[in-house]
């Protein structure tokens, strides 16, 4: 359990500050994109309202506070999980990746009412329309990693 709670606290330390970093700092808020390696690596602003790539966005405060409603249910509910049964390290690190990006956008919602997105990558002809920030690969790749690292023969130390 110690190793999801500290995976989860970076997770969330590293997206709140890559997003002050890039949106505040480098002040991509006003000045809407950097290039830093184009087309491979841009910081392109981008405020999502809704979930996934802006889906269900024009809903406004309802869905604003429905997601952080869900972010924190949803990791409250992993963190049971994880306590309840024994995973292995792996798959208590996926825990605290799915938790830390969850609650790192969903404070997105709080302050900002959308989540700040700014990672944008194009490569080979494929120009990607769509931003990202560290939470979304830190929800992505602890969800994978659950389906991976936890269940009956894959859940013990």
């Amino acid at each position: 359990m110690r190793t999801t709670i500290l995976a989860a606290l970076i997770t969330f330390v590293i997206d709140q500050l890559s997003k002050w970093a890039v949106v505040q700092g480098m002040n991509l808020k006003e000045v809407g994109q950097i290039d830093v390696l184009p087309p491979y690596l841009v910081f392109h602003m981008a405020w999502n309202r809704g979930a996934n790539f802006g889906l269900l966005s024009g809903h406004g405060d309802l869905l604003r506070w429905g997601w952080v409603a869900l972010a924190v249910v949803i990791s409250t509910w992993v963190m049971f999980w994880v306590r309840r049964e024994r995973f292995s390290t792996l798959g208590q690190i996926s825990a605290g990746l799915l938790v830390g990006g969850a609650l790192g956008n969903a404070i997105d919602r709080i302050v900002y009412g959308a989540v700040a997105d700014f990672l944008n990558m194009s490569c080979c002809g494929f120009a990607n329309p769509y931003s990202f920030n560290v939470a979304d690969i830190a929800i992505f790749a602890g969800a994978f990693g659950l389906i991976l690292f936890t269940g009956e023969t894959k859940n013990r130390a």
